[in-house]
């Protein structure tokens, strides 16, 4: 080979390689350089082309979010004027020619989403040699977003005390308010589904309810009735020698209490019933201050407001039972029934709101207002521990302890020293329950 015989003949034997006429060998080497030449040069001029590239998509990243704030609003031809300034002023890189968005892609089916895509040109040094003056670049960014679908059961106190101060009165204009927050976080029926269920000592799940399976007679038919025939009574009231004849069902007002807290405590959990098994099934009782009737999940929005507007304080405080019909609300099995999740990749989130005005007085069992604490503190738990969100509302009296560790989280509770504080709080709470989520 030249120029490798000797160190001492190595430049004569260049000189004459370089000199040679009688073949083709510089020709072959001049070929041989330009396609290594065009190789080396096509990996600087990609990795060009890559760095560009991944400043483009950065930069198409951070518009497409701050544009996906203004989608619904905005026409196509605004949303093209603007997805074109906002992607240039961010992206600040000279070597990309002849830079184009795309027309935005916007639609709010199954959630909003907004798909933008931008491609310019980034020019070859080295590969110019090869025939290639510019190289194609692109990046396309996608966001989805929406509010949350929302769950919200709302177990609002209707006992006798809430006549007082004008606590009915600011829970209603509160409520009402807090629908009308709901219902505009909603972009389309089922986004937002909101149940109410007042309570007292019981809580009224309708007359209508009359047939069905989920529902126990055995204590409502023994105190409800008359003994025929009876001549002679007892000294207890007992008839001698009668038959006690059950009332007719249909005179039931729609109240049950408090499901068996034994072996398994039903009442603090939502255990599906099931028929023939006693302890699950919910006792009907004919309660002399039964509540308004519940309403399930529903986006009927004037229903929801009429149910409010119905709302009469009576009877004694039971927290649990409340919390407890809330939490049913919100399954999707008997009693109640709720709207099933929809899997298709927005977040559902279920929420519990929470509001009394007392400490408790009487359930199933007891006056004892630590006991009925007690399975209240076991609800919360159960609801927390199935990922509900809990917001809990002390108006004025009650056991602040009880409600503040029932809430999800410190900010949740609220500790209202006037009626007139409720409106604010549950406008504070619609507003953080319809705020846009970001999902990608």
């Amino acid at each position: 080979m030249p120029c490798v015989n000797s160190i001492r003949t190595l430049p004569s034997r260049c000189r004459e390689f370089l000199g040679a006429r009688d073949g083709s060998i510089v020709m072959t080497f001049a070929l041989a350089l330009l396609p290594i030449v065009g190789f080396v040069g096509a990996a600087v001029d990609y990795s060009r082309a890559n760095a560009a590239r991944a400043a483009m998509q950065s930069a198409l990243d951070s518009m497409v979010l701050m544009l996906s704030k203004d989608a619904a609003t905005l026409s196509q031809a605004q949303l093209q004027v603007k997805a074109q300034s906002y992607f240039l002023a961010l992206l600040n890189r000279p070597e990309l020619q002849n830079v184009t968005v795309n027309a935005p892609v916007y639609t709010s089916v199954g959630g909003s989403q907004l798909a933008i895509t931008a491609t310019a040109k980034v020019n070859a040094d080295f590969m110019k040699v090869m025939g290639v003056t510019q190289m194609n670049v692109s990046s396309t960014a996608t966001v989805k977003w929406g509010n949350s679908r929302l769950r919200v059961a709302l177990a609002l106190d209707n006992t006798g005390s809430m006549s007082q101060n004008g606590k009915m009165t600011a829970l209603k204009t509160a409520t009402h308010n807090l629908l009308n927050t709901l219902q505009s976080a909603a972009t389309q029926p089922g986004d937002v589904y909101v149940s109410i269920i007042p309570f007292a000592k019981d809580v009224n799940v309708g007359a209508g309810s009359l047939a069905a399976t989920w529902l126990r007679w055995t204590a409502w038919d023994a105190s409800n009735g008359s003994w025929s025939p009876c001549t002679q009574w007892n000294h207890s009231g007992q008839c001698i020698g009668g038959t006690w004849m059950a009332a007719n069902h249909s005179t039931w007002t729609g109240c049950v209490t408090d499901r068996d807290n034994s072996p398994v405590a039903h009442n603090t959990l939502n255990t599906t019933p099931i028929v023939g098994n006693s302890p699950t099934l919910f006792p009907a009782e004919q309660y002399a201050n039964c509540p308004v009737a519940l309403l399930p999940q529903t986006y009927d929005w004037s229903a929801l407001h009429a149910k409010v507007d119905a709302m009469t304080p009576t009877g004694n405080t039971n927290t649990t039972i409340g919390l407890a019909w809330a939490w049913q609300s919100l399954s999707e099995n008997a009693p109640l029934n709720a709207p099933p999740v929809i899997n298709d990749g927005i977040e559902t989130k279920k929420v519990i709101i929470f509001l009394t005005d007392g400490t408790n007085t009487q359930d199933r069992w007891s006056s004892n207002a630590s006991t009925i604490d007690a399975r209240m503190q076991a609800a919360c738990a159960n609801a927390k521990a199935a990922d509900v969100t809990i917001y809990t509302v002390l108006v004025m009296q009650g056991n602040a302890s009880l409600l503040q560790n029932c809430a999800s989280s410190a900010e949740k509770f609220f500790n209202l020293t006037a009626a007139d504080q409720v409106v604010a709080t549950f406008d504070q709470i619609g507003t953080q329950l319809s705020k846009l989520r970001i999902a990608n």
